[in-house]
Order: structure tokens, then sequence, then C-alpha cells
């Protein structure tokens, strides 16, 4: 029999979680998404904003992918589940802007901004990050949670080691995009930026979002209104990292 694609669904949180492919929960997969962000990778400039965040996520995606391979994680269908179903709250932002819809709140400043002049790579590679952590992160935890029939607390090793992984994103920005120390004086804007954000709070309140939407699931509209206020609150910060610089 052949195999029927899922269609997007709504999670009741907003913004649909764009699930292609078989609708067979273990056929999940980490390849299928790391290939849709190289397609993007040999598509856009390198200096495209988006393309930034994009080759720096993808970096850790196939690390990712590499240690679900080798069972470093508790539970290979959780944590490929939480990894992909994450991944695809991206893709679906960028299909949307592509397409000329809106995009959510939290991914409109760096689709906005990925051509402008004055704002460095690290702020693009910092924006993508808030946007995708400080928003997605959470919504994957509950998509996850739906599409494997558990609770949060049944997740939390798996979102803790993916976690864990994800600081692989810091490391990776400053070791590719920080610029030389006679640029980054005390006085220069971005050693300001740098400092107002963090990648581990990111993620803590990511946690604890999610498990607030899950305790919100019998309340929909209180949910939506939770939902609503995180992606817009998360794309102000977004605006801010932005700040154009030169």
């Amino acid at each position: 029999m052949a195999k029927t694609e899922r269609p997007a669904t709504r999670t009741g949180l907003g913004e649909p979680t764009v699930l292609r492919g078989p609708t067979v929960l273990g056929e999940l997969s980490v390849d299928r998404v790391v290939a849709r962000m190289r397609a993007f990778r040999a598509s856009w400039p390198p200096a495209d904003g988006v393309a930034v965040f994009n080759q720096v996520y993808l970096t850790v995606t196939e690390e990712l992918g590499r240690r679900i391979d080798v069972r470093e994680f508790g539970c290979r269908r959780s944590a490929e589940t939480l990894d992909v179903l994450f991944a695809e709250r991206y893709l679906a932002a960028v299909e949307a802007a592509a397409e000329g819809r809106r995009p959510p709140a939290c991914w409109r400043p760096l689709f906005q901004y990925r051509h402008h002049p004055g704002v460095r790579p690290l702020q693009f590679a910092l924006a993508g990050i808030n946007a995708h952590i400080g928003h997605d992160l959470a919504l994957a935890v509950v998509d996850s949670c739906h599409l494997l029939g558990c609770d949060p607390a049944e997740l939390e090793g798996e979102f803790d080691r993916v976690g864990d992984v994800l600081v692989l994103l810091e490391e990776r920005v400053r070791e590719d995009l920080m610029p030389g120390p006679d640029l980054l004086e005390i006085a220069d804007p971005l050693t300001h930026l740098l400092g107002s954000w963090s990648l581990e709070r990111a993620r803590d309140a990511a946690w604890s979002a999610a498990r607030i939407l899950w305790g919100l699931r019998g309340l929909p509209q209180l949910a939506e209104e939770f939902r609503d206020r995180m992606d817009s609150g998360i794309g102000l910060l977004g605006r801010y990292l932005l700040t154009p610089l030169r």
C-alpha cells in the first residue's frame, strides 16, 4: 500500500506544524530535514542573514543526527521526533516567507532585515537562535507530546540532551562569526548585544513555556493567548538583536 503524505496540521498553538513525508512516526527523519537545509544553503548567498543562521543550524542538526544514529540518546524515537518537529518550525517559517505569507512574529525581524548592510553576521545568527529556541522549542515539545502520546516530564531527558547539543550553536557562532579582539571592545555595541542574550536562559524559559502550554491544553483560548504573547515578545527581542550597528 502506498504511503500517504501527512498534511499540515494545527496544534491549537498558532502556526501549523508542517510534517512532510509519511504519517508513520518511526519514519520522521533528521536526514530529510538536513537535506532541506542543505538545499537552502545552495540557493541563498552566504551574506543573506537567514543563510547565516541556516548554516549554523545545519551544522548542529547534522551533529544531532550523528548522535541519534550512535544511540547517545535514551530513546531514539523521542529524540528524533523532538529534533524533527523543532526543525520543522523553522522550515515552515522559511516556507511562509518564500510564499509571501507572514511567518510567526518571532521570525519576521530576521526575514525583514536579512539583506540589511548594517547588520553583522553574528547578529543574524543570534536573532535566528533567539526565534528558534525562544519560541519554536516550546511548541516542538508540545507537538512531540501530542504525537508520542506522552507528557513533557517523559521528554525531559531528551530535551536536556538536545539542549546540550544546542549549546554547540553558541560555540559555533563564537568560533565562526565573532569579530577579532581589536573590534570587540567594551564600547562596541555588539559587545552589549552579546551580553544581553543567553542561550542557557532561553532554553530554560522554553522548557517552562512548554510545561505551561501543556497544562493549558484543555483551555485552547488561553493557550493561544499565551503562545501569541510569547511569539510577539521573542519577536521584539529579535528586532533589538538586529539593530543596525554600522
